[in-house]
């Protein structure tokens, strides 16, 4: 029902209760009485249905003055002056009070829809200086506008990535008929094109278009059916549409930022790890290429002795450990960073963690010297990763250290944890490189350790919740400490 229908109906009837309420009454009441208890109907159909509602009422409570209680009773006859001129107040009042109660409920739904405006505006302004992603601005976009203006749908195209002359429908609020979404869609035929002025277009299907202009530069295209916008409205909507420009644009603006940071990184990544497994391979592919060239010169000859071919044998062969451990490396970062590492623990003497970590590391066992108290507690690792990760460590100090020296392995209980130690007498790290030595593929200072071993270390060790870091050895050189949780083993085990 019409809201101007449901005024009337509510003041008739408040005309019809009140009129017979005072009739059994009406010889005792003075000629004004009814006059002004009148007023309440038009008050209530004005407050329902507006003015024109209120116009109505004023001609019916106007014939039920008339008839019910000016004399004689039952007529539209008037009589005396005094009667007519009763009925001319009443007349002028009533048009007086049911015009200024439908000017201040016009002035009331105004303020309140300039105060749904302002506090869209706000969101779309806390849009502009939040960080939210394209897809949130696009929603609050077509759900504002359906909700503010009542449109049976609304949809925000952008262009098509890649081809700016064309558009696509990003977001869309309310169902869309089959009929509309092939006229929207750009594979549809019909591909809309956003044009910088004017800001709003009606077209003759009763679907209007609002370009999304941002400092001269279109990024988008609103669409809504249904949407009847006049007056005030198409100011708001203007508004609005710039205010919403302005967000998209933004959050555009920030995801291309976020993408070109992205892509720089992985540009560097992709450089560094170039360089490094490049460099990583031509050192033992160059001694595999020399070994060979050799054992190929001397075949049927007796050039090299027998000392000589199971050297240059052991070269191949250690060079191609190195080749298969820096492959496996590689494989360990890709689970790292894929999210696929996963922890199988057990409880293990610490004494064989560090052998098979001695064992799977490339230095020479008697080149290492391992110093383990008698009553270390075992630990609850994956030791298989721990062994990786000592392995990693002893290869990194070997690489550091001088020539012909050895590589300390020690461990020590300490606050409900194990810490192992791998010393080596090299150059050490200076503090203010120690947070850094751990990043893959980092070159630090003179003393250039870099490479995948300590990265994939420190994500093994944190993998378990424990700590690795690296300090000056006692006499000089380079400490690095691992934690390791401690297994709780029942004193009967």
């Amino acid at each position: 029902m019409k809201r101007w229908m449901l005024g009337t109906f509510v003041a008739l009837a408040g005309i019809g209760v009140l009129a017979a309420a005072m009739v059994p009454v009406r010889s005792h009441l003075s000629i004004a009485t009814p006059a002004l208890v009148l007023v309440v109907p038009v008050v209530a159909g004005v407050a329902v249905g507006g003015l024109a509602s209120g116009v109505l009422v004023v001609v019916a409570g106007f014939v039920a003055y008339d008839v019910l209680f000016i004399p004689p009773y039952g007529t539209l006859s008037v009589g005396a002056a005094q009667n007519w001129a009763a009925l001319a107040v009443y007349a002028v009042v009533m048009l007086i009070v049911a015009r200024i109660f439908a000017f201040l409920r016009r002035a009331r739904l105004e303020a309140r829809r300039d105060a749904d405006a302002t506090r869209r505006l706000y969101e779309l302004s806390n849009l502009l200086i939040g960080d939210q992603p394209v897809t949130r601005v696009l929603e609050v976009i077509t759900g504002t506008l359906r909700q503010a203006f009542g449109a049976d749908w609304v949809s925000v195209m952008i262009p098509d990535p890649t081809d700016d002359d064309r558009l696509v429908v990003a977001a869309t609020a309310g169902r869309l008929p089959d009929d509309d979404l092939t006229g929207l869609v750009p594979l549809g035929g019909r591909p809309e094109a956003i044009q910088p002025g004017p800001v709003i277009r009606s077209g003759a299907d009763g679907v209007v278009r609002i370009a999304l202009v941002a400092r001269g530069r279109p990024v988008g295209l609103v669409v809504m059916a249904g949407a009847a916008l006049e007056g005030r409205e198409l100011e708001v909507v203007r508004t609005y549409a710039n205010q919403a420009a302005l967000a998209l644009e933004a959050s555009q603006l920030r995801e291309q930022a976020l993408r070109a940071d992205l892509l720089e990184q992985v540009d560097a990544l992709r450089a560094a790890l170039m360089g490094a497994v490049s460099h990583d391979l031509r050192t033992p592919l160059a001694s595999v290429k020399t070994a060979v060239s050799a054992l190929r010169r001397a075949e049927g000859r007796s050039a090299l002795s027998e000392q000589d071919r199971e050297e240059l044998l052991a070269l191949i062969e250690e060079r191609a450990d190195a080749l298969d451990r820096l492959v496996a490396n590689l494989l360990d970062m890709t689970r790292i960073q894929s999210g696929a590492l996963e922890l199988r623990r057990a409880i293990t003497p610490l004494a064989d963690v560090v052998e098979g970590g001695v064992r799977a590391s490339a230095v020479p066992s008697g080149t290492v010297t391992v110093d383990l108290a008698a009553d270390l507690p075992p630990v609850d690792v994956d030791p298989v990763l721990m062994e990786q990760v000592l392995a990693n460590l002893l290869d990194n100090a070997a690489r550091h250290s001088q020539e012909g020296s050895a590589v300390a392995v020690s461990a020590r209980a300490r606050n409900g944890v194990v810490e192992l130690w791998v010393t080596d007498n090299g150059p050490g790290v200076p503090v203010a490189e120690r947070e850094h030595v751990f990043t893959m593929f980092s070159r630090l200072g003179a003393q250039g350790r870099s490479g995948l071993g300590l990265a994939i270390a420190k994500a093994f060790v944190e993998a378990h919740g424990q700590t690795i870091r690296v300090e000056d050895a006692p006499g000089g050189g380079a400490r690095f400490v691992v934690t390791l949780p401690a297994a709780h083993v029942p004193v009967e085990v």
